[in-house]
């Protein structure tokens, strides 16, 4: 952790909605002047999407079926955690691009599916943004969490995730229904043993909560809207967060417990604007005074 370098990380699992806490962040990035730098989880994974095939095909063939992305040992976790560090200490660091489609060939100049080169953070930002699967990881040898200043956790309940999932995959790759579920069979274990204990680690976790039924969310035709949800907010440290406040100015919330507020789905936005800017500025105010 850096009070003058500060780092923001916003952590869940393929599918979850973390792009939509990305957004709510740019918004708040832009609106009060704040330079970020930015990491992609992505940007870290060890292989490029040739060598994962190949790496996929090595390990079911020696029996290995939990390999995947969510995988440790998929990923370059110590370089991540040395972006951190470096960043905590100097405001400087490495990162790159993985490319994912052709859209993106375009902008960066590397085919889909590879990597850009590794390259600095432009000088000058006030913090660090990452947004991925891994940041929040604390294990024997690797604390990623212990660098990170504000760790956002975006955890929908697991049918909607998956829900997610089954629908971006179809629709922006081509999947089908079957290939998604073998993806989520294979990264099952990985999704208990890596993904789930950064949820102990994150001082924010937004769990999205349907209030129709996901029961087989291998058939379901259409991902829960807003307005058919709820949103759990958990804090991991209640001290210091005005719950009068947030019940007053968000239309149908509630507490359920001491550390957490239910709002309703359509107000998530407002939610995450109401709590989280005040923590940002904060972040920024307190790194330039350092």
């Amino acid at each position: 952790m850096s009070r003058k370098h500060p780092i923001i990380s916003v952590t869940g699992s393929s599918g979850a909605g973390t792009t939509t806490i990305k957004n709510t962040f740019d918004q708040i990035f832009r609106r009060e002047g704040i330079r970020a730098a930015s990491i992609e989880g992505d940007a870290f994974h060890r292989y490029d999407r040739a060598a994962m095939k190949a790496e996929l095909a090595r390990r079911t063939e020696a029996g290995d079926h939990t390999f995947s992305h969510f995988s440790l040992d998929a990923n370059e976790l110590p370089r991540l955690e040395e972006a951190f560090r470096d960043y905590a200490r100097s405001g400087s660091g490495k990162t790159r691009h993985y490319v994912h489609d052709e859209r993106e060939a375009e902008i960066w100049g590397s085919a889909p599916g590879t990597f850009t080169e590794w390259s600095e953070f432009e000088p000058g930002s006030d913090l660090l943004f990452y947004e991925g699967l891994h940041g929040a990881v604390k294990t024997d040898g690797i604390d990623i969490a212990g660098h990170a200043d504000l760790k956002i956790g975006v955890v929908p309940v697991i049918n909607v995730e998956w829900i997610q999932k089954i629908h971006r995959d179809k629709a922006s790759r081509g999947y089908s229904t079957e290939a998604v579920t073998d993806v989520i069979l294979r990264r099952m274990h990985a999704y208990v043993h890596v993904i789930c204990p950064q949820f102990t680690q994150t001082d924010i976790n937004f769990q999205r909560v349907p209030v129709v039924d996901t029961s087989n969310p291998f058939i379901a035709r259409w991902i829960p809207t807003p307005d058919e949800s709820l949103v759990v907010i958990r804090f991991r440290n209640p001290r210091g967060i005005d719950f009068p406040y947030l019940t007053t100015m968000i239309q149908g919330s509630w507490m359920s417990r001491a550390n957490s507020i239910v709002v309703p789905g359509p107000r998530m936005d407002l939610a995450m604007q109401l709590i989280l800017t005040p923590m940002v500025t904060r972040m920024v105010s307190e790194s330039k005074r350092a």
